[in-house]
Order: C-alpha cells, then sequence, then structure tokens
C-alpha cells in the first residue's frame, strides 16, 4: 500500500475553511449491497444496444471480481486504474475497489502513451483494466510498450479480449474466482476513494484525491438542487473516466433513487434515441453535446419531452443557446453549472421558469460552498468586483498527491484557488469572466497549454513556442500554436507538423488545429509571453476575414 494514498480527512485540503460536513458516511459498496438485497431486478444504467445493468446483477459481477482481485493479492489501498470506456466492467469495478477498500485511478480513453505512463509511474498503480481494443486502438499493445518503465504494475485485465495475451489476466477469468460476501475491514468513508488527474499549469497533469465522503457529496449537491428522483434517468455521454461521469453515471444509481443511461461515445443522433427510449429526462455534460442536440431538435422537430435538465459546463456556453433549448425542446431547462474535478458542482445553475436569464447569463448559483472574490493579494472583495474565485465546502478535494501542489493551490486560510477570475451576482450566483490557469477547455476537458508547449519545443525546427485558447463553433476552444522557427526551417504547415505530433505520443485531443509561424511572441520585461495579446491577435485576424 503506499502511504501517499491512504492519508485520509485529517489533511484535507481547506479543512479550516469548511462548510458543515453533511456527509453520508457510508461507502458505495454498503449502498449497493443494499440496493441488491432491496430491489435485485431494478435497473441502475442503462445500456445502448444491450441489457440495462440491474443492481442484483451488477453486485454479483463485482462481488466476484473483488474475490478474483483478492485472489491476486490486492489489499484495502492499493490503486488499481482503469482505461475503460463506459462499459458495464467500470461500474463492477467501482464497486469491487470499495469493497476491498482499493483506490481508484480513472484515465480518459483518448489517453495515449505518454500520458498513461506519467499516471501509472506517479500512482505505482499495481494494476490496470483496458479494452483489448477500442475504436480501433490497441490498448494491450500500448499497455505492453509500456511496461519496462512500469515496475510497480503487476497486472494487465483484458477487459472483452477474445484472445489471451502474455503477461495479462482476462477479466472474465477473474469472475470465476470465489466471491467476496463483505466489506473489508477498516474500509473508512474518510479513506481516499479515487485518484483523478487533472490537466495543470505545470504541465504535468495533478493527481486529485477525494474521499468516498467528499465524492458522495458532489453527487447530493446536484440531487437536491434538480430534485432527482425514481422518475428520473441521467443520460451520460460524457466518460465515466472523468468527474462528471464518474460521479452522475456510475455513482448516482446506488446514491439516489434515479437511474443513468450511458453512451459509449456521443451522436446526437443515438442519443436522441437513447433519450426516447429510456425516456431520459437529465444531462450534465458538455456544450458541444447540447448544441447538437437543440439543433437536431430544430431540424427534425423532435420535442424531447421526457428531458427535463440539461446542465452545461467546462466549455464557453452561449446565453443564445441557453435560450434556443427551452424555446425547441418541450420541457427541457438548459444552464451553466461550474465545477472541476477539484471543486465538483460549485454552482448549480438556475432551473426554475422565471429563472431563464440568469441560467443564460452566469455559471449558475452556489450551492452547498462557501465562495470568496479575492484581489491579487488575497484580500476579499466585494460583490459586483471582479478577482479570483476561491472555494471550501465539504466536497472539496483531499488535496493533490503532491503536497506541495496542495500547498500551492490553497489560501492561507484554507480555500482552493481555481484560477478562474470572476464574481458574484446579487442572486448568489457566480459569472466568470477571465481565466488565470494557462488552460485551455476543449470541449469540456481541460488542456495543459504547459505540456503542449514542452512538445512542440521538442521539435528541432522550433524555438520558441506558445500554445493559446482560440475560439471553436463546436468545442467552445481550440489549441492555436504559436511557433518562432530556426533559421532555414522546413516546417511551413499544421499537417507538417502532425507527424511529429503523433511521433511524440501526445493525445490528439491535445494537438493544435491552428499553426501560426512568427519571427517573434510579445512579451513583458520579464521575459513571459504576452498571451493576452497573441489571442487578440486571433480575434483581429478573424474578424477581418470574417468582414
Amino acid at each position: 500500500m503506499l502511504q501517499r494514498w491512504s492519508n485520509s480527512m485529517a489533511d484535507q485540503a481547506g479543512a479550516g475553511a469548511r462548510l458543515p460536513r453533511q456527509y453520508r458516511n457510508c461507502l458505495l459498496a454498503e449502498m449497493a449491497l443494499q440496493k441488491a438485497s432491496s430491489d435485485p431486478e431494478g435497473v441502475a444504467i442503462y445500456l445502448e444496444g444491450q441489457p440495462p445493468i440491474t443492481f442484483g446483477g451488477i453486485v454479483d459481477e463485482a462481488r466476484r471480481l473483488a474475490g478474483g482481485l483478492r485472489d491476486l493479492g490486492f489489499e484495502k489501498g492499493d490503486v488499481i486504474s482503469f482505461q475503460l470506456p463506459n462499459w458495464r466492467e467500470a461500474v463492477a469495478l467501482d464497486i469491487a475497489a470499495s469493497l476491498l477498500g482499493l483506490v481508484v485511478n480513472p484515465i480518459i480513453p483518448i489517453y495515449r502513451d505518454r500520458e498513461v505512463e506519467f499516471i501509472l509511474q506517479d500512482t505505482r498503480a499495481r494494476a490496470i483494466l483496458v479494452p483489448e481494443q477500442f475504436r480501433g486502438f490497441d490498448f494491450v499493445a500500448m499497455i505492453d510498450n509500456l511496461r519496462p518503465g512500469l515496475p510497480d504494475l503487476e497486472q494487465v485485465i483484458v477487459v472483452r479480449g477474445d484472445t489471451h495475451h502474455a503477461g495479462t489476466v482476462n477479466y472474465a477469468d477473474l469472475l470465476a474466482c470465489e466471491p467476496v460476501t463483505s466489506i473489508a475491514e477498516g474500509v473508512s468513508p474518510d479513506d481516499v476513494k479515487i485518484v483523478m488527474y487533472t490537466s495543470g499549469t505545470t504541465g504535468r497533469a495533478k493527481a486529485v484525491r477525494h474521499s468516498h465522503n467528499t465524492l458522495t457529496r458532489a453527487l447530493d449537491n446536484g440531487c437536491e438542487a434538480w430534485s432527482l428522483g425514481p422518475d428520473d434517468v441521467m443520460l451520460m455521454p460524457s466518460p465515466v473516466t472523468h468527474i462528471t461521469g464518474f460521479v452522475n453515471g456510475i455513482e448516482l444509481p446506488f446514491f439516489s433513487d434515479a437511474r443513468s443511461a450511458f453512451m459509449e461515445r456521443w451522436e446526437v443522433g443515438q442519443a436522441i434515441d437513447l433519450i426516447q427510449g429510456v425516456g431520459a429526462t437529465a444531462c450534465v455534460s458538455a456544450t458541444p453535446f447540447l448544441q447538437e442536440l437543440v439543433q437536431r431538435a430544430e431540424e427534425t422537430g423532435v420535442r424531447l419531452p421526457s428531458l427535463r435538465l440539461f446542465a452545461c459546463g467546462g466549455a464557453l456556453v452561449p446565453p443564445a443557446l441557453i435560450q434556443r433549448a427551452g424555446e425547441v425542446l418541450e420541457r427541457c431547462r438548459a444552464f451553466r453549472v461550474y465545477g472541476s474535478t477539484e471543486s465538483p458542482l460549485v454552482t448549480v445553475g438556475f432551473v426554475g421558469d422565471d429563472e431563464v436569464h440568469l441560467a443564460a447569463t452566469t455559471d449558475g448559483r452556489i450551492h452547498n460552498w462557501d465562495v470568496r472574490i479575492l484581489d491579487d493579494d488575497d484580500n476579499a472583495l466585494p460583490g459586483g468586483a471582479d478577482g479570483e474565485i476561491v472555494v471550501a465546502g465539504p466536497a472539496l478535494m483531499l488535496g493533490y498527491g503532491d503536497p506541495e501542489q496542495t500547498r500551492e493551490s490553497m489560501t492561507p486560510d484554507g480555500y482552493f484557488r481555481t484560477g478562474d477570475i470572476g464574481h458574484i451576482t446579487p442572486e448568489n450566483a457566480i459569472v466568470i469572466t477571465d481565466r488565470k490557469k494557462d488552460i485551455i477547455i476543449r470541449g469540456g476537458e481541460n488542456l495543459s497549454a504547459r505540456e503542449i508547449e514542452e512538445v512542440l519545443y521538442s521539435h528541432p525546427e522550433i524555438i520558441e513556442a506558445a500554445a493559446v485558447a482560440m475560439p471553436h463553433e463546436r468545442l467552445g476552444e481550440g489549441v492555436c500554436a504559436y511557433v518562432v522557427l530556426v533559421a532555414g526551417a522546413a516546417l511551413s504547415t499544421l499537417e507538417e507538423l502532425k507527424p511529429f505530433l503523433a511521433q511524440c505520443r501526445l493525445a490528439k485531443q491535445k494537438w493544435p488545429e491552428r499553426l501560426e509561424i512568427a519571427t517573434e511572441l510579445p512579451k513583458t520585461a520579464s521575459g513571459k509571453v504576452r498571451k493576452d495579446l497573441l489571442r487578440a491577435q486571433l480575434s483581429a485576424t478573424d474578424a477581418k476575414k470574417a468582414g
């Protein structure tokens, strides 16, 4: 067991600046066992083109999986990673880990060698679950290629594999083991439950730690604000390896009376079919999904009468889109929410019939968080004044895996520095006006500009590089790379750069979509690149083209 992941609430970030904790003090495994006993045939999660996941069925699978992991020597506090799509096996693993007191480490399926190697090295995970193939990519081959640099990785567990691969274990074989019948002794709701990586301004992802209690509190905040009950089905197109999908997809049915519905990947026609097929009533996801849903509804006249809530976050949400959703979809209230992996669901939107304007023009009503606005000297600013948004609350992360990163991210009195600039309105809503962190939010995913720049700098013909956000019609933001080249460089187009990015094994969603070659980059007196000027230059160039 790695001590770094075994810390409990005693070292929680912001523990001194806290609202009443309001924790359930129970584990996912406890809730799952109760539901399996009281309602074994009840539907927990709907799947596309497959029988739904029932409480009894998934708990039986999880107990057998836990038995297999136990027989492999896994014990409380061990880290087990998984890089799976929105499949039932991810749900079974979450429950099995809760039974044994393991720490789960979800890895987004679009990550490739560079990101996966770093995460597995940083967590010192003892095992990883991967699909044999998904969307044409060979995950087993990737992990096999990385294993020489991963001395702590003892087991590679292949999910939905047709063949046995050397040095791996088939998921199906683990299910043949004697099932675990009870929760491991000493597992506490205050223990670390999950380590999830998020992009940071330092380039390398940060290891965000949540306990069972902090994660459940984040889920309860949404359930309370949106009155989710037995008639609700949460459509979940976001990956379950992302904080949104993990909480509102996997865990929701076990801690509430609502169910969820998984999509393996977003496709608007399939989303409409699933919404209609299962009567989905809610969705928490990225802005592009709502844009496409509204556009298709406008084109086809489909009104989706079951859908009553659509919470958008992670990328810019145009006010006009919120207005259009309410007009085109029969009874759906779309709204903006605000949060992060570290501080999930700080705001919960506005759902009232008389709150459409607030839903469209603010980033949501603050719910069960203590939010302050600070100036550059950490002095509190009055309502309506722009400053850095800092937050504290019972759903705040325990901290990062690196204590120094935790200290840097917190105010002296225990509030998390979000890196966003904004203000609080008289309605107790947050309005984001700028970003302090050097992050690009592409389709709801945080991308580190510095990580992209580090790859660009490794190109033999690039002597200076800056990655900046640019407007993207569908994804909110895209990546534009400004580069200064060596004299006589052959590089001249984005297409010529792409093979190099592939060679560096940078995940494709981080690749620049635009390349600007400059003779020099604007800088401050201290030599820092003026990215604000680069963004303004992009806007001016695009406006000139449009005009």
